[in-house]
């Protein structure tokens, strides 16, 4: 036997003894606590633990259709016999395999094996005992009927980062690592610390393992570890993390510290071509002063933003488009109204809440948006920009001096009610109590930090009414667009009846407003007699 040899056998046999004892803790409870009963939702309802037995695709089409699993159903009835996690995962070099009975897939024929002897042979004899057991037949398990599944990620919220990073005593190390390209080993940089699927995507890319693979093994691992050890430990079901109304009861921190990796509190966010030569800050135009600490206060989770890797968007997304940004240009990035992970479409996120989206569902989303909204973020080039300055300095003072619109006009200048009468033949006129509404919505702008930058004037929320006119104190009525009846000259224009019932019903819907319903006709007008 070989000196390799010799300590991969030492390594096994450790690795053994060290499982046998988490297998101790887990079940017998010597050793530690006993772990979390497995989550088990009523017969019919959605569930979370749904698994498509489908990895035979690897290898051409599928006979058969897939085999629904559900795992914490099997993971009861091993409990109920005094048995855990090794019954069905073979331990590997670091931990147990997410496969079942097998480290890797050989072959088709092999795989298939793998599920028919243990699958099939474990029901039979549970049947042998008199017990209730699963399907024996290839029909009983490959069914077209799949079990709904109620199954939601889940990521790390600055909570639950900050109570792993308590739990570690701050090892970073412990989570988060890198391959080291002369050594082709994994290794810990201080400052360096990467989002998971920086490396570990969806798919398996060269010898990293997919993402669910990586997070199961290291995490479920780490919860078991923790168990044996008779520690506060997360889940090691399925449900734990992944059933909705479960994550629900994820203990949230109040106050969370910031978490530090050298970004800045303040930046100039700017475009820059790839293996493009540096240009003179100060020969730049139309940069965005960006207020990344602030920012951080809106989200519960870095991959808001960052949602690959940690490094700047422009690390990926360059001018022209690249391959590591899967070809979206930074324009797109930064601008694309339907991606939660740019800024218009995270703004655009913001804007769907009940506060604001009784003003903005009427306002057509624009993708790309506006030009004439570009002031907004981008400024013309600032002073004090010359090359080697500090540009931090530069961005706080540019953001410091943003205007801040957080009311309307002055309660005076707004009338208390307004009688709409244009269309009183059926019913008497609205009295619209406008004053009321207005202070309503300017309460709600008012709390909204987002709103204050982009509300560029006092009258900028009577927008969400009057939305083609003039910013004006006293704006055109709705008839002098809208005509009575509609104008077939201009179908894309209601008529004013119409007009008034989307304008109002729908605000009332968007908004929440119970009182009066959107389709409460008398909520509103009082029929003639």
């Amino acid at each position: 036997m070989t000196t390799s040899t010799n300590d991969r056998a030492l390594r096994m046999i450790l690795l053994s003894a060290a499982l046998i004892l988490v297998f101790s803790a887990l079940v017998l409870g010597v050793h530690g606590s006993a772990p979390p009963v497995a989550f088990d939702p009523e017969p019919g309802r959605p569930r979370a633990d749904v698994i498509r037995i489908d990895g035979l695709k690897r290898f051409g089409p599928l006979e058969r259709p897939a085999v629904t699993y559900l795992h914490e159903k099997h993971t009861r009835a091993l409990a109920a016999r005094n048995l855990d996690c090794l019954s069905c995962h073979l331990p590997g070099e670091k931990a147990l395999s997410t496969k079942f009975k097998r480290l890797e897939d050989a072959s088709r024929e092999q795989t298939m094996a793998v599920y028919h002897t243990h699958c099939t042979g474990c029901h039979r004899e549970t049947a042998s005992r008199g017990e209730r057991s699963g399907p024996v037949s290839c029909a009983g398990c490959h069914q077209e009927r799949p079990v709904a599944s109620s199954w939601r990620d889940i990521g790390m919220d600055q909570s639950l980062h900050y109570r792993h990073v308590k739990a570690q005593e701050n090892r970073c190390e412990t989570c988060h690592h890198q391959r080291d390209p002369a050594t082709e080993k994994l290794t810990y940089v201080k400052g360096q610390e990467n989002n998971c699927r920086s490396c570990h995507r969806e798919t398996p890319v060269e010898k990293v393992r997919p993402l669910r693979q990586a997070a199961h093994e290291q995490c479920i691992d780490c919860h078991r570890r923790q168990i044996a050890r008779q520690k506060e430990a997360g889940p090691i079901h399925c449900s734990g993390c992944h059933d909705p109304a479960l994550q629900a009861r994820i203990e949230k921190l109040k106050e969370v510290p910031r978490l530090l990796r050298g970004q800045p509190d303040q930046t100039l966010v700017k475009a820059a071509r790839r293996n493009a030569p540096p240009i003179d800050p100060a020969e730049r135009v139309n940069l965005v002063p960006f207020n990344h600490l602030g920012h951080e206060s809106y989200v519960d989770t870095c991959r808001a933003c960052h949602h690959v890797t940690m490094e700047s968007c422009a690390a990926c997304h360059s001018l022209e488009g690249s391959k590591e940004g899967k070809f979206v240009t930074l324009q797109a990035a930064m601008h694309r109204a339907t991606a939660q992970p740019s800024c218009i479409g995270c703004h655009n996120a913001a804007k769907a809440k009940p506060a604001c989206a009784g003003c903005h569902d009427a306002i057509p989303v624009k993708d790309p948006p506006d030009v004439a909204g570009c002031a907004s973020c981008h400024v013309p080039k600032p002073e004090g920009l010359e090359k080697g300055a500090d540009r931090q300095a530069v961005a706080r003072r540019l953001i410091e001096a943003r205007q801040v619109v957080a009311a309307t006009y002055a309660e005076e200048e707004i009338p208390e009610n307004v009688e709409i009468r244009a269309l009183s033949r059926i019913y008497e006129g609205v009295k619209l109590p406008h004053r009321r509404i207005v202070k309503a919505l300017a309460k709600g702008a008012s709390e909204s930090r987002l709103a204050g930058a982009f509300h560029r004037d006092p009258g900028t929320l009577c927008q969400g009414c009057h939305h083609h006119s003039p910013v004006a104190k006293k704006p055109p009525a709705c008839a002098s667009c809208h005509g009575q009846p509609f104008d077939p000259r201009q179908p894309g224009r209601p008529g004013l009846q119409a007009a008034y019932h989307l304008q109002c019903m729908e605000c009332h819907r968007s908004m929440g407003i119970a009182k009066p319903a959107a389709t409460d006709c008398t909520g509103c007008h009082k029929e003639k007699r």
